[in-house]
């Protein structure tokens, strides 16, 4: 499977979802279940089009509507098979709600496709549960870097191939600039001029962590897998 066996199962189940069964959406309203997503096809505009069972399943088992997930992957893919997948499932907690925010980055011979579905509040109180989708579709030669971080506990007992205990995965091409400024100083603890500011600019285009702790080690593997198989596609010179 894309995610790895159990990846997406254990997921849903985090929110009472089965795979295939109805779920509920924002505020224990009823959302869009997994029934009748298996061989997911696109509509008049698709054709024939269809995305790999490997991939149904774990947009099932998020548990997170998967039918729009999977109709928002469909037409960014375009017709372009498939070369590999992940989907990744976050959850925040506020005050009086919980938010979810869902990231599918899938693979082809020439673009990464990056899809994201997220809880918003709906207009009114009381009002219907809001979910809104957006992918952007990025050329391979266009993708800057492809940053991954390992986080591993008791180091000295690591063997090669095991899953590190947090994995995180940034990859960047250019769209998106995070700029983080603090005052700058001369080097002087006396000194009160006013020496403006100073600061970095960090390419950030798209960041998932995965924990082993809480999404099992199953999903880390699969994070780190699909690093390796977008550092492979990448590594052309740029034209």
């Amino acid at each position: 499977m894309w995610g790895g066996e159990g990846a997406g199962r254990r997921r849903g189940e985090a929110f009472g979802g089965s795979v295939g069964g109805p779920v509920a959406g924002p505020g224990g309203a009823p959302g869009s279940g997994g029934t009748g997503l298996a061989g997911w096809r696109a509509g008049d505009d698709g054709g024939a089009e269809q995305l790999p069972a490997e991939l149904v399943a774990e947009l099932e088992q998020t548990g997170y509507y998967p039918q729009l997930l999977a109709d928002v992957v469909l037409q960014s893919l375009a017709g372009e098979p498939l070369l590999d997948a992940l989907v990744h499932l976050e959850t925040t907690f506020d005050a009086d709600a919980v938010r979810r925010h869902v990231t599918v980055l899938a693979l082809t011979a020439t673009r990464l496709v990056t899809a994201h579905v997220d809880d918003h509040d709906p207009p009114e109180a009381g009002g219907a549960p809001v979910a809104v989708a957006s992918s952007e579709s990025v050329p391979l030669h266009d993708v800057r870097s492809v940053v991954v971080g390992h986080r591993v506990t008791a180091p000295e007992r690591h063997r090669p191939g095991a899953a590190p205990q947090e994995l995180t995965l940034t990859v960047a091409w250019g769209t998106l600039t995070r700029l983080d400024l603090e005052p700058a100083t001369c080097g002087d603890p006396e000194c009160e001029a006013d020496h403006g500011y100073t600061g970095t600019t960090t390419a950030d285009d798209v960041s998932l962590r995965i924990s082993a702790d809480a999404e099992g080690e199953a999903a880390v593997l699969a994070a780190r897998r699909f690093a390796r198989s977008l550092t492979r596609a990448t590594r052309a010179p740029r034209p």
